[in-house]
């Protein structure tokens, strides 16, 4: 198979209504090398860097209200910083970029599922004003 590891996507193939920022950014730990009381973080298996994690709210309106929060992972040297929230807004609208997708199989479900990684957290891109076309209607005689 042709496929093998991460697949690369876009932000608008993921969040194709956006999606907002409901949790703090936090490092990942790695439960499995962590023990006695230590602390071990997790590190991405092809790069090495340290992998972060926040929880982001899918704005599209036909989500399922259990499926609506998903994590988001990045892979950065340093702490990502969230965007600056917005006036008048609950929650902080977020874009990802470098963005890939993992399918599995979740253990306690037994269903498909997506583990979604991103290199860079931002504040969306503003959009630009959709172009209207005007036609020029023929009076009648």
């Amino acid at each position: 198979m042709a496929i093998q590891g991460p697949i690369p996507v876009s932000f608008e193939q993921v969040f194709p209504h956006g999606c907002y920022i409901v949790g703090e950014v936090e490092q990942v730990k790695d439960f499995t090398a962590s023990a006695n009381g230590r602390t071990v973080y997790a590190k991405d298996k092809t790069t090495g860097e340290p992998v972060w994690q926040v929880a982001v709210m899918d704005a599209d309106p036909t989500v399922k209200a259990g499926q609506k929060t998903v994590t988001v992972k990045i892979l950065a040297d340093v702490q990502p910083v969230p965007p600056a929230s917005l006036p008048g807004l609950p929650f902080v609208p977020v874009e990802f970029d470098g963005m890939t997708v993992t399918p599995y199989v979740a253990q306690n479900t037994g269903r498909l599922a997506w583990s979604i990684r991103a290199r860079t957290m931002r504040a969306p891109r503003a959009t630009a004003p959709a172009k209207h076309t005007a036609t020029a209607g023929k009076d009648a005689a």
